[in-house]
């Protein structure tokens, strides 16, 4: 019996790793099917509210998806020449980036301090720092690469919102699954709503902040402050390097201060205090497994899996408590106070 546990195990986990591979293989097929599904879920509460005011599907999706065109064109429009002038001028920085550093040095060794500036420019180099900066940027762009696809899924996606739970109910009997289906739909929808509001406050509030510091760029450092919230932890650090870099190199080291009190407060204040009041904690994934989540699907799908980490393993969470042989699974990836309370 012992044998046939351990040979289904190694089973389960060759077919899994097949599947990996698989998804990664395909991952130009996979993402713009993610960002669709995902895409969908945020403009739902849209469309559902324009169907129940007693406006028909067709004209509550046209509706809902010619906003969503008319704001995606005009902040790819934006994104797009910045990102060009952005790229173009990578090596103008860099020069300004190396005096930055070379005036730092120079400032402190005036003040008595010896530092090794070669060893201090091998480190923190200015070329690597610069093409970093870069390709962040190039790759939220390319994000929109597949617009067309996207919106076309996204489409088809609102317009079968309606009737999928009614075809899941006539395909299957088993209450459950009904059940599983539903809780996945609803604390998803719940995130990705919740998540894109606070995003783009904290997108909003970062451009502001940025137009009145005078930093080049703002509403390409606000869109990239949005896209990153998603990412958990790390995302607003990353978000802020751009920035930071571009304002020390071009309005000096008051500016960039400022700057970066205006990123830090932003975070704690909406990241710390408001998202967890408005979103409450029932995420139920520990945060050893939110930052693991965070490398895996990053190294599976890229900056997309990065961004949809926390939905997509809420989502198998859930799965794999639906099952009793993968329930123990759920329960690793879970925070644990459920635990607690029934050993009280």
């Amino acid at each position: 019996m012992q044998d046939r546990n351990i040979g289904y195990f190694f089973i389960v986990c060759a077919s899994v790793i097949v599947v990996l591979a698989g998804v990664k293989s395909a991952a130009s097929i996979v993402i713009p099917f993610l960002l669709s599904i995902f895409i969908a879920i945020i403009l739902s509460p849209s469309y559902n509210y324009f169907n129940k005011k007693g406006i028909p599907n067709i004209l509550s999706l046209t509706i809902v998806i010619t906003i969503f065109v008319i704001f995606l064109i005009f902040v790819a429009k934006l994104i797009g020449t910045s990102v060009q002038e952005f790229s173009s001028n990578i090596s103008v920085y860099e020069q300004q980036l190396s005096g930055s550093i070379h005036k730092i040095a120079e400032m402190l060794i005036s003040l008595g301090v010896e530092i090794p500036e070669k060893e201090i420019t091998s480190i923190i180099n200015p070329r690597e720092i610069m093409q970093l900066s870069s390709g962040i940027v190039q790759g939220i762009g390319s994000m929109f690469t597949n617009g067309f696809v996207i919106l076309l899924s996204v489409v088809f996606m609102l317009l079968e919102s309606g009737h999928f739970i009614d075809k899941i109910t006539y395909a299957t009997k088993d209450s459950s699954v009904i059940e599983n289906i539903q809780e996945i739909l609803s604390k998803i929808k719940r995130y990705m709503v919740l998540k894109a509001l606070m995003s783009l406050l904290t997108g909003f509030i970062i451009w502001i902040a940025l137009l009145l510091v005078g930093t080049d760029y703002a509403f390409l450092w606000a869109v990239l402050a949005f896209m990153l919230n998603f990412i958990p932890n790390i995302g607003s650090i990353i978000a802020a390097v751009p920035a930071l870099l571009l304002t020390i190199i071009q309005l000096g080291s008051i500016s960039a201060f400022i700057v970066a009190s205006v990123y830090l407060g932003v975070n704690i204040i909406i990241g710390s205090v408001l998202e967890p009041k408005v979103m409450g904690r029932g995420l139920g994934l520990s945060t050893l497994v939110v930052f693991l989540s965070l490398l895996f699907w990053g190294w599976l799908l890229g900056i997309v899996g990065m961004l949809l980490s926390i939905p997509l393993t809420m989502m198998a969470k859930i799965i794999l408590d639906a099952n009793e042989n993968t329930k123990w699974i759920a329960v690793l990836l879970g925070t644990g106070e459920n635990l607690k309370k029934k050993n009280k």
